[in-house]
């Protein structure tokens, strides 16, 4: 991405390590203070109406929002959003994963002033970071219910197929709350996707082309040596010529013409 390039160039040194690392922790804390008192939600929730009032700390604030309120979920949970952080941070660099995370911040503020026009949740932008670390490190195996072994590609490919459900079928604006709160996947790994399947395309027309060519049975030629039987399809490099017996010869065997041999 040469637009990524350009701006690690220029503000890379703004970049904040660990990020990942430190929503979990925040997250984590906000969860003990919710089992204190779960009224202490209300102010941390991204609301336009009192974001608008100036509570602009939900802006920030619905970050740390823990993803559940189960305390066993949780601690999975918590403990997988950081893995992955920790992967596409290795992979990417801190700068890049900041930039991701700070395109899906913006992309669910304008899901919450522009589409729901109501309180939203870091549901998709954590939903963000998955889609990335399936896309990135697709064999990585997690343990579904702390038993099964199933690599994060299939549960990528579950989650997109459930977010395509929602976009065929749900009534607008709702079908336009996955495409728009996605927005950071969609901009890391759209051009990728596409080029991807231009490639595939192409490569699926040459083998049309090549299977058609095969069906069509032997090409015609204009030369055709009399002694080995090449022709220009076998080499189109190859000469011919036509010798006093009036019959064609490629230069390697034009010595061998009857005229050559009386000789």
């Amino acid at each position: 991405m040469n637009w990524l390039d350009k701006l690690e160039r220029r503000f890379g040194h703004l970049a904040v390590p660990g990020l990942i690392r430190i929503i979990v922790v925040l997250n984590a804390i906000v969860f003990i203070l919710l089992r204190v008192n779960e009224e202490w939600i209300r102010p941390l929730v991204l609301d336009p109406n009192r974001v608008m009032h100036g509570e602009v700390w939900r802006l920030v604030t619905y970050l740390f929002l823990p993803p559940t309120t189960d305390a066993i979920f949780v601690v999975f949970a918590l403990y997988f959003l950081w893995i992955m952080g920790d992967g596409l941070e290795q992979e990417w660099g801190a700068f890049r994963l900041n930039v991701f995370y700070l395109c899906g911040m913006i992309a669910t503020t304008l899901v919450a002033f522009f589409i729901t026009r109501s309180s939203v949740t870091n549901t998709f932008l954590n939903l963000s970071i998955f889609l990335a670390f399936a896309t990135v490190l697709p064999d990585f195996e997690i343990l579904v219910f702390f038993i099964l072994p199933v690599k994060v590609k299939w549960l990528g490919i579950i989650s997109a197929a459930f977010l395509g459900v929602t976009v065929m079928f749900a009534s607008y604006p709702a079908n336009l709350v996955p495409i728009v709160s996605l927005a950071n996947y969609l901009l890391f790994f759209g051009p990728q996707f596409f080029r991807t399947a231009a490639q595939k395309r192409e490569d699926m027309r040459r083998r049309e082309r090549f299977e058609a060519a095969s069906h069509a049975g032997p090409l015609e030629t204009m030369h055709r040596c009399v002694i080995c039987g090449k022709t220009e399809v076998d080499n189109p490099e190859l000469e011919f010529r036509v010798a006093e017996d009036d019959r064609e010869y490629c230069m390697e065997h034009l010595n061998q013409t009857p005229a050559e041999k009386d000789e």
